[in-house]
């Protein structure tokens, strides 16, 4: 169970140096059908890390209503 359980998180751990973790609740903005996502957890590429700046934020969830 030990070597299972390590290797698994051998494996996440490497998939991680391409990729970041981002805590905190954040938002992305509504879309046309008045949908949005939410999470307290974000796992980011570290090449679009900008975009992602710009288009999920804690902003977002103020003008969409959310509670922080």
């Amino acid at each position: 169970m030990k070597t299972i359980l390590s290797i698994i998180l051998l494996i996440f751990l490497t998939n991680c140096s391409t990729h970041s973790v981002k805590l905190g609740k954040k938002c992305t903005k509504i879309a046309n059908n008045k949908t949005y996502e939410k999470s307290f957890i974000w796992i980011v590429n570290n090449e679009t890390l900008n975009d992602f700046e710009n288009k999920i934020s804690k902003e977002n969830c103020i003008e969409n209503g959310e509670k922080l």
